[in-house]
């Protein structure tokens, strides 16, 4: 089945609730995308509201709280959101790829498998039911003559010894205490919601057709970029979208082969283009989602805009689709920044955005700069 970019835009735009909105509240909208990155709190909660057809402030708090969400290193290493009962799938399979038993791991950190395994029984074992803070975790680890000489390391703000346990299940974050990090078990954070971590085959069958029912259509390579950084061994990839047989099905955009659902096939060969306009705050899904190689999204000549230094991902004007420019405040002003060459949206359009984004820190009042260079 030939499917043209314009349909995979506006299919896209409607299961990520841009076109229409979501009636619903923070965890559907989460669950839909797979998780939010918040890395930085207030794009996760941007990302919610720019998705609620009635935004409120703090939603994503408020779910984290009610132990509806969960907050945990993730996808490639990054924190996020997820809905407490689907998570498990996702750190399962960022588990399978094993990061921690690669040499080039274990060099830049020093740390063994085995030490790794002895820090996630330790942990454990030190956070019980608890929410300890990170000092008071390290402290604790470090009073073990195993751990001492590894105080650096686990005090580092990267979290580069912690995200492995992270993925076996074994912590997650907790609410903030006096503006710093704490650290519980999943099973504390979210009680019975929280379901463990189930096989890798298991894991795969919810997580990889979850992701092509918001992202699709996508190949493997895709699916691993998102969830891993591209670091899971190439057979097994393969041997996992094999093994969902006829519940995934091949299309054609553009000249390359990629997968949906089978269920979706009807509903995006019906798909028509869409004149949406949407502001999008930094780190979206829509853009973390295909990723800013995605080239049918992003001209190729515009990813330094998007895709800035230090892993930052700016917030973007979204025009039938495709990444048409960027956006600001500045003195509570919202700055947009059409790429050259781009259709410039209605102007009516990005006002209303503007006024949409205003609740969520997106600025007041709106001015259109130059085009970015």
């Amino acid at each position: 089945m030939r499917i043209e970019r314009e349909q995979v835009h506006a299919w896209r735009l409607r299961r990520q609730f841009l076109q229409p909105r979501a009636r619903g509240g923070a965890v559907e909208i989460v669950g839909r995308l797979c998780g939010v990155q918040a890395q930085v709190a207030s794009a996760a909660e941007t990302a919610v509201a720019v998705r609620s057809s009635r935004p409120r402030p703090g939603a994503v708090e408020r779910a984290l709280a009610a132990g509806e969400l969960v907050k945990v290193w993730a996808m490639r290493g990054t924190l996020h959101v997820l809905p407490a009962g689907e998570a498990g799938a996702f750190l399962a399979l960022l588990a399978a790829t094993r990061t921690w038993e690669k040499p080039a791991w274990q060099r830049a950190f020093g740390v063994s498998p085995g030490e790794v395994a002895e820090l996630a029984e330790a942990v454990g074992e030190l956070l019980g039911n608890e929410v300890l803070t990170r000092d008071e975790l390290v402290a604790g680890l470090v009073a073990d003559r195993r751990f001492a000489h590894l105080e650096k390391q686990l005090r580092s703000g990267w979290g580069a010894l912690l995200k492995p346990l992270a993925w076996q299940g074994v912590l997650c974050h907790g609410p903030a205490r006096g503006g710093r990090a704490t650290f519980t078990r999943p099973s504390a954070a979210t009680g019975d919601r929280w379901q463990g971590l189930p096989e890798t085959e298991e894991a795969a069958a919810a997580a990889i057709p979850a992701y092509l029912g918001a992202y699709g259509p996508a190949t493997p390579e895709a699916f691993d970029a998102w969830l891993s950084g591209g670091t899971m061994r190439k057979p097994m990839l393969r041997s996992l979208f094999a093994a969902l047989g006829d519940r995934l099905a091949a299309v054609e955009v553009e000249g390359r082969r990629a997968y949906i659902r089978a269920e979706d096939a009807d509903e995006l060969a019906a798909a028509r283009p869409s004149r949406a306009v949407r502001l999008l705050g930094a780190f979206d899904q829509y853009v973390l989602g295909p990723g800013t190689k995605d080239t049918g999204m992003l001209d190729a000549q515009h990813r330094a805009q998007v895709s800035r230094q230090a892993g930052w991902i700016s917030p973007v004007v979204v025009a039938g689709g495709r990444i048409a420019g960027v956006w600001e405040t500045v003195d509570d002003e919202l700055r947009v920044r059409l790429f050259p060459g781009a259709e410039p949206p209605e102007r009516a359009a990005l006002e209303a955005e503007a006024a949409r984004l205003a609740p969520a820190g997106g600025g007041g009042g709106l001015r259109i700069v130059e085009p970015a260079p």
